[in-house]
């Protein structure tokens, strides 16, 4: 039995945000997911291997092996930044049930991980959405947050290169800005995916009501908030296990005694509950940290096979 390899030639189209949102936020229903995570750094050119499994019952399994090598970029020509694979098993024999492109998984676990904790945590009446980068995860939060905010009218792109920022606020028919002070301070949503390893975001720049997406530190050594916007802000994470104690974002500050852990209030398990609190006032700031676990990945992989095998 020969074992498929799900490529995004031939099921891209089919996938929708809301769903792939809809799916995880159904998988958080579920039992709670065994992880296992190993990463391997090399400090001279800051490129990183991850390989992250997970396992929930009456779902299945998956391993997902992926590099990041962050100066692909620099290259002529560039070539993305992040490469690997998703093997996904069957939970009741453990035979490998399909090889999904693992930039497929993760473009649309990312950016669906994202929306789904704005759609729990930011106002409804959001109108004002503000991209912190410029490359292909913030194309595809461009794209995300349109579908699940449909009623957004003004959306800006920063970029610590203007010109990439306005390359891609053409494509997607945006507004490049330069200010960032200016746009943070007005946006009703922030969401940021850089490769920043020393805080930028600045807590003194949030106004009452907003909404903070974090993407981009997603291993230790790595921020994009200050001090003062991680104790503004209510704090809400898509894991606990996958970002406490691995993600620079909150790391760095709780070992520090600038928040607390208990200061995390509800990551998508807790979220998934009709008892658990979220917003409870439009002044509310919320940030949630994007960690991207091997559950996610599974759970994104899984809907994306179920569409696939649909089709044949």
């Amino acid at each position: 039995m020969s074992i498929p390899f799900i490529g995004r030639e031939e099921i891209e189209d089919q996938l929708r945000w809301g769903k792939v949102a809809d799916a995880i936020f159904d998988g958080h229903k579920r039992s709670k997911a065994r992880l296992g995570d190993l990463f391997l750094n090399r400090a001279e050119d800051q490129s990183t291997m991850l390989n992250r499994a997970a396992w929930i019952d009456d779902l299945g399994l998956a391993m997902k092996a992926v590099t990041v090598y962050p100066k692909n970029a620099q290259r002529e020509p560039a070539i993305p930044t992040i490469h690997g694979v998703v093997i996904l098993f069957d939970d009741e024999s453990g035979q490998v049930k399909a090889l999904v492109d693992g930039q497929l998984v993760t473009k649309w676990k990312t950016a669906a991980d994202s929306v789904l904790g704005a759609r729990l945590l930011a106002r409804k009446d959001a109108r004002k959405l503000l991209v912190v980068g410029s490359g292909v995860v913030a194309e595809s939060l461009v794209d995300a947050y349109r579908e699940i905010f449909p009623d957004l009218d003004r959306i800006q792109i920063w970029s610590r290169t203007h010109a990439n920022a306005q390359e891609l606020a053409a494509q997607k028919q945006c507004e490049a800005v330069e200010d960032l002070a200016k746009a943070v301070s007005e946006a009703d949503i922030v969401t940021s995916a850089t490769m920043a390893r020393e805080p930028f975001i600045q807590g003194a720049w949030a106004t009452p009501g907003t909404h903070f997406d974090l993407i981009g530190a997603f291993k230790d050594g790595m921020r994009e908030a200050d001090d003062g916007l991680m104790q503004k802000a209510k704090l809400f994470v898509d894991s606990r296990e996958t970002t406490i104690e691995h993600i620079g974002e909150l790391k760095d500050p709780i070992a520090r005694g600038v928040i607390s852990e208990a200061d995390v209030l509800a990551d998508y398990y807790d979220m998934v509950q009709p008892e658990c609190s979220l917003r409870t006032h439009e002044d509310d700031i919320t940030l949630f940290k994007n960690g991207g676990g091997a559950h996610l990945d599974l759970m994104v992989a899984n809907a994306i096979y179920d569409i696939w095998a649909a089709k044949k």
